[in-house]
């Protein structure tokens, strides 16, 4: 039997200021064929802002079934922005992974949409990609780095974006050290978005322009993006206010028809304001799909829904509303057309743009 100093086992609390999730702790090792596997479902995941969701790797609570719309809480059972947080000394680091819906998407990777995504934090404290998956079935056993260095380093494994994951182990060579970490004890960003946060199409999971903002504002960035269903519903609002975040920002106009906007916008923002009223909320304008300079009736659409969107924003403003900010639609893509796969989905490019054009404005409003 292993001794308790191979197996490495360390106590941790998780405190998380979104709720009051329960302890964590690294779970003991089962060894197989030389390798000590630990199961991710014995300690906390990142990006969560519930712990009574319905799986350990979804991202909504159970409660919220049947008052949210059917799309959302469906679409909520990916694993999108979630994350877990660990540290080794290994320089093999291998997944047992098994998720339960296609495994590709039309315009995504494998990768992207049902893979892991593996970051490492460098000597000088900076994350740097270190490994993927690329599964070929629901359930498979692959490395996902090998050969690398000894040396203790802090890593996070992200999640697919648009796939259900039912499991995660991440085994190690026997005798390294292995430390499961809580996720970042501080208060979150909440971004509540469509697809486009969502993650679609990023070529994989950490590159999703919310996890590129995490990774660039060490932040835990919780991704509350539903593809084709943000759409500012107040049972939207009322959810997302039990969050304790640090911001809020609503991205919600690619999913919105003009009277949507012209509805929901003010009611959800004052909805949000008066649960949270010192909590800073960024409003993004729709991006601008990169042949739109094309198809007028596009361009019309977007100046429209702006417009809308834009005059909510100074009303509330003129009334004294504080702690609100906006983003401009035009920069999100880049002006090249070069950004999306099919116009309105971001490549990886359009995904680095979405968050160069985002994070100036959360490091203004974040502490």
């Amino acid at each position: 039997m292993k001794s308790m100093k191979t197996i490495m086992c360390s106590l941790l609390l998780i405190a998380i200021p979104v709720l009051a999730f329960a302890q964590t702790y690294t779970p003991a090792a089962v060894t197989d064929n030389e390798i000590d596997w630990y199961d991710t479902a014995q300690w906390e995941v990142d990006g969560k802002g519930w712990p009574d969701t319905l799986t350990h790797f979804s991202r909504i609570p159970e409660k919220a079934k049947g008052i949210i719309p059917d799309a959302v809480w469906n679409l909520s059972l990916q694993s999108s922005g979630l994350l877990v947080r660990f540290k080794t000394d290994a320089t093999s680091i291998r997944a047992r992974h098994k998720v339960t819906g296609n495994l590709t998407m039309p315009h995504m990777t494998t990768v992207g949409s049902s893979g892991l995504d593996l970051y490492a934090k460098n000597e000088n404290g900076l994350w740097r990609w270190a490994g993927f998956s690329m599964p070929s079935a629901q359930e498979y056993d692959q490395a996902l780095l090998d050969g690398a260095s000894k040396s203790l380093r802090e890593y996070m494994l992200y999640l697919p974006l648009y796939n259900r994951t039912e499991s995660l182990v991440i085994g190690v060579p026997t005798g390294c050290s292995f430390e499961a970490l809580p996720p970042l004890a501080k208060k979150p960003i909440v971004y509540y978005g469509t697809s486009i946060a969502h993650g679609c199409s990023a070529s994989r999971p950490g590159m999703a322009f919310p996890a590129i903002l995490g990774r660039r504002l060490d932040y835990t960035v919780i991704n509350f993006a539903f593809s084709g269903a943000g759409r500012m519903e107040e049972a939207m609002a009322d959810l997302i206010q039990e969050i304790d975040a640090e911001v809020y920002v609503i991205d919600c106009l690619p999913n919105m028809t003009l009277d949507h906007v012209k509805e929901r916008t003010e009611i959800f923002i004052r909805k949000l304001r008066e649960y949270r009223p010192d909590v800073p909320i960024v409003l993004v304008e729709d991006r601008t799909l990169t042949n739109a300079w094309l198809l007028p009736w596009w361009q019309q659409n977007h100046t429209n829904k702006r417009a809308a969107f834009r005059i909510v924003y100074e009303k509330l403003l003129e009334e004294g509303m504080t702690g609100l900010s906006y983003i401009e639609g035009d920069p999100l893509l880049g002006d090249d057309g070069e950004g999306a796969v099919d116009g309105s989905h971001p490549t990886d490019l359009g995904m680095v743009r979405m968050a160069d054009a985002v994070e100036p404005v959360l490091r203004k409003v974040l502490p």
